[in-house]
């Protein structure tokens, strides 16, 4: 049966952050993920895990400057020795959440003419990081997302539905890479709302790239809505993935239409949001 994680980035925004892991806890999940827990000194976020008794599946490795611009380093050119200085609060926060999983985000390609380049400089940092976060016990991931979109307007911080000018945009190409590293402490994230915008053949994608994938998120398209509202099966997906083996945890990165609570009938039948 699919293990589902509240993202408190996208669910229980009716509430302040910090209250956001006990509404969740109430929900009936039993695990969050989030992208910057950097806000918060990492002794509170843990005191909060542990208090609902949930546990830390996935957070993002420091991405820079989020109001200018930047959608993570680790593909930007001329700022390598600003990315390997960000695993150490990367691990220090991976360390007080015990959390074993981290997406490494590789940020935005400003020049098309620049790629071959940025290419290299992402295979070089992705070997860094597996290597550095393997020796805590923590995995790195690398995410394809769709570039057709933007922030949310108005949205909660974090919340986007694309990010115009992503340099990892499909899985194919995020293989690829996986390939390249070497490494095998680099995993693939894989969030079916992205690769529906780009790819399609959802169930292809998942078998194809199952060996690789360490998590993944799931939303509705179009709108990144709830999972029952829009164009995917989530319930086909759902048995293919227990069909397959898979026994990750699914991350619920959706904007809900209304109310958190209001919208998790989806998830009744595996015990959230009774």
């Amino acid at each position: 049966m699919p293990k589902f994680a509240a993202n408190l980035h996208y669910l229980f925004t009716e509430v302040a952050f910090l209250e956001r892991f006990a509404a969740a806890a109430e929900a009936g999940f039993n695990a969050v993920e989030f992208q910057v827990p950097y806000e918060w000194p990492p002794e509170t976020l843990a005191e909060h895990l542990e208090a609902s008794k949930l546990k830390m599946v996935l957070f993002d490795a420091p991405m820079g400057i989020w109001s200018a611009g930047d959608r993570g380093l680790a593909a930007v050119p001329g700022r390598e020795e600003e990315f390997r200085a960000s695993m150490e609060p990367t691990l220090r926060y991976a360390r007080a959440l015990q959390c074993d999983t981290v997406h490494i985000m590789a940020g935005v390609l400003a020049d098309e003419a620049r790629r071959e380049e940025a290419e290299r400089v992402y295979i070089e940092n992705l070997r860094y990081a597996a290597a550095a976060l393997e020796a805590a016990g923590v995995t790195a991931v690398i995410e394809p997302i769709n570039k057709s979109f933007g922030v949310v307007q108005g949205g909660a911080a974090y919340t986007t539905q694309g990010m115009h000018g992503y340099f990892l945009n499909y899985s194919h190409q995020a293989r690829a890479l996986i390939e390249r590293v070497a490494h095998s402490n680099l995993k693939l994230h894989l969030d079916c709302y992205h690769m529906q915008i780009l790819e399609g053949n959802l169930a292809r994608t998942l078998r194809e790239c199952l060996p690789l994938i360490k998590h993944i998120q799931i939303a509705g398209v179009p709108g990144r809505h709830e999972p029952d509202v829009g164009e995917i099966n989530y319930p086909y997906l759902f048995n293919l993935l227990d069909e397959l083996g898979y026994d990750g945890w699914i991350g619920c990165e959706y904007r809900p239409r209304g109310r958190t609570r209001d919208g998790l009938g989806w998830a009744r039948e595996f015990g959230i949001g009774c």
